[in-house]
């Protein structure tokens, strides 16, 4: 299919094939009719993108400090590769769209295949032939508004927003203050909700278009007239409220407002506005009250909302986003708000860099509503886009699932050893043709079966969301591939009892990505201890930091949070260093008053082993991120190993010190591993048993947690 594209490293806007994104659950699947584009907005984005290294340093500086801290913590060289990788991907442009429904999983069934539908979403309703966006910002189109028309519905969902924050009554008089396509929209909301309405903006073109659309009153911001005007409009007792729609560096809308309004009036900043606001002699003499609108309205910025499908209850949040969108969709089929006006421009998608032409200034002509229309083709439900064909080697690899972490990773590693990189799949299609072209592939896709069907494809690299390793996994087994699957393995009893199942019949190898026993500074001190006979004492410290309850990682049904997907490492590890199995665990855990925190990762955790060795893990993300990571310490036979933050260790023996570099955490050698054992037919470099009981074992921790007791750790069931 056809999607409008932006290399965020070079700026280079175009528009190239790609595969049809993939639908999941909670997802629907939208064949688009049109796409808006939101002037303002894109304009900001694409110059963004077209500036230097510095330019966009200076226009993120709070990217730039995370990016210095990083530095600190993982040294000049990996977090180079992290930003290199940032870099250099591909955007998709656009949030705004309609067309009709091929298929959907939303959780409610709403939706049907041949709906008429309106999309919303950043990353989602993008200027593409074919749209997977969540239900909640899915909504249908009356029957009697026009695709075209039903295109703007999240340009009007903001706009709905805004005049939600005024609270209008009827009556009152509200200014607008920057009449572009949200100014637009805006004041014919409020007109439609009863308010006099008065417009202003420095383009006298745009003054005479939302007086042709039936506002009340408007002028340029330059007319000398501008204050009388206002007063004459507001009989001197200035205005009730106004909403800021501009987009600008100036701090002039902030301070006009002031000016313009009535005592206790209220502001609404909606567009993108410097806001210094002076004290004098507006804000306090007046009492002013400044407000913020949100976007499309609640939902927006939570994950719940909009990712997961999770609505907020209608008694008490009445009005979401997607209520917006909707009630928006209202106004236009009541005839109470006309858009067709704002048309200015319809082009095909063919033709989109002729449209961003005008967006960006390089060709003059006056513009507001910027289309792009989508035709029908035979071509755009097609799955697998070709890249290069590059020579199949003995070990050919399929990627399922390619985020930063397979990007920075994986991929570099698995090319380096000389495997070849066949087909790559990601569920968004931008993201699976950007892999491709950045590191060779051979295909790409939307669709996992694409990879799994595949005879040439001997090996296959699962980096997806935690919650469906084990269903690739087993996918993956049936196919008779090879498996390297990143960690964890299951995120409950079930699925991994399933694992266990299908491997029965499974004779290729399987590893879970537990990167660190790889890493070189973990074997030199394995080694050191490897041939005493008593039992080792492990001492783990994971400085983990702060992930937001709202992250994936944190969700129960999706990442199932940090004790199966990040604790698992150090299970792992702990296994490792005592050539030995886990028999019991306890776990207490750090209990708080604020909401904020998960109460899971500030956790204590005992595990005994079978020979005797116990293994001490405190895992706290309630720390300072100024200080480094990982310390883990190993005790036996009058010595003692110590790795720091997998950037140096130390061994003690004899009363020396000997010191121990570190060549980071094993990423480059678990790969090495795998591949060879995978090119020699030898087993996998970890037991499918080890995985299978560091897996279980932090399903046991989460058992303690919740009893308050020991749990016993057993794969004999």
């Amino acid at each position: 299919m056809k999607q409008l594209i932006q290399n965020f490293k070079t700026g280079e806007l175009y528009v190239d094939d790609v595969p049809v994104p993939g639908l999941s659950e909670g997802m629907v699947l939208v064949e688009n009719e049109y796409s808006l584009i939101s002037s303002g907005t894109e304009k900001g984005t694409v110059k963004v993108a077209q500036a230097n290294l510095f330019g966009k340093a200076r226009q993120r500086p709070d990217l730039v400090a995370q990016v210095v801290q990083n530095i600190k913590k993982e040294g000049f060289s990996a977090t180079f590769a992290k930003v290199k990788n940032k870099l250099d991907s591909l955007k998709a442009l656009g949030y705004s769209t309609s067309g009709t429904v091929i298929s959907s999983m939303d959780k409610n069934g709403l939706f049907r295949p041949g709906d008429r539908v309106a999309c919303a979403g950043q990353d989602y309703a993008s200027h593409a032939e074919i749209v997977s966006v969540p239900q909640n910002l899915v909504v249908k189109i009356p029957d009697d508004v026009s695709f075209s028309e039903a295109a703007f519905t999240t340009l009007g969902a903001i706009a709905m927003q805004g005049v939600r924050q005024a609270a209008p009554e009827l009556g009152e008089r509200i200014c607008v203050i920057g009449l572009g396509l949200l100014g637009q929209l805006t004041c014919q909301i409020l007109k439609a909700n009863g308010c006099r309405v008065f417009g202003i903006d420095l383009d006298d073109s745009l003054v005479k278009l939302v007086i042709s659309t039936g506002i009340h009153s408007a002028i340029r911001r330059s007319d000398p007239r501008l204050i009388p005007a206002c007063e004459s409009f507001t009989m001197g007792q200035g205005f009730d409220s106004v909403i800021i729609t501009a987009a600008t560096q100036s701090n002039d809308p902030v301070e006009l407002s002031a000016e313009l309004l009535k005592k206790k009036g209220k502001i609404i900043v909606v567009g993108a506005v410097k806001m210094d606001i002076p004290r004098d002699p507006h804000f306090y003499r007046k009492e002013l009250e400044l407000k913020m609108s949100c976007s499309y309205g609640p939902g927006r910025y939570d994950v719940n909302y909009e990712e997961n499908g999770n609505d907020y209850p209608f008694s008490y949040v009445r009005w979401t986003e997607n209520r917006n969108m909707e009630a928006f969709l209202d106004l236009i089929s009541e005839k109470r708000i006309t858009v067709q006006p704002l048309i200015t421009h319809v082009f095909d998608i063919e033709n989109a860099l002729e449209a961003y032409d005008i967006v960006l200034g390089k060709k003059k002509e006056k513009h507001i509503g910027i289309l792009l229309k989508y035709k029908d083709n035979g071509k755009k439900k097609e799955t697998i886009i070709r890249g290069k064909n590059t020579p199949v080697s003995e070990i050919n690899v399929g990627f399922i699932g390619a985020g930063s972490f397979a990007q920075s990773y994986l991929i570099p590693n698995v090319k380096t050893y000389g495997a070849s990189l066949d087909g790559v799949v990601t569920a968004s299609g931008i993201s699976s043709k950007n892999v491709l072209d950045k590191f060779g592939f051979n295909f790409c896709s939307s669709e996992a079966e694409d990879i799994f069907k595949k005879e040439d494809i001997n090996t296959i690299f699962i980096a997806t969301p935690h919650n469906t390793h084990s269903e690739l996994v087993i996918r993956a087994m049936e196919s008779k591939k090879n498996v390297f699957v990143e960690k964890p393995l299951a995120i409950n009893e079930s699925q991994l009892f399933k694992v266990i199942d299908a491997k029965s019949d499974y004779t290729n190898n399987l590893m879970v990505g537990f990167n660190r026993r790889f890493a070189p500074v973990s074997e030199t001190i394995k080694n050191e201890f490897c041939n005493i006979n008593e039992p080792l004492v492990i001492s783990m410290r994971i400085n983990a930091g702060f992930i937001p309850k709202e992250h994936w990682t944190q969700q129960h049904d999706v990442g199932a949070g940090r004790i199966i997907g990040e604790i698992c490492h150090f299970i792992d590890l702990i296994q490792y260093f005592t050539d030995s199995e886990p028999v019991k665990v306890f776990a207490e855990a750090i209990n708080s008053e604020n909401v904020k925190i998960t109460p899971d990762d500030n956790i204590s955790i005992i595990v005994k082993l079978a020979n005797g060795s116990v293994g001490n893990i405190v895992y706290l993300a309630n720390g300072d991120k100024g200080m480094p990571k990982e310390k883990i310490e190993v005790f036996g036979a009058g010595m003692i190993g110590v790795i720091n933050d997998f950037r140096d260790g130390v061994f003690y023996r004899g009363g020396k010190v000997i010191k121990l570099k570190s060549n980071g955490k094993g990423h480059r050698e678990e790969i090495i591993r795998f591949l060879d054992s995978v090119k020699k037919g030898n087993e996998s470099p970890i037991s499918f048993r080890s995985v299978c009981l560091t897996t279980l074992t932090t399903f046991r921790i989460i058992d303690s947690l919740r009893t308050g007791l020991p749990q016993i750790i057993s794969l004999d069931v």
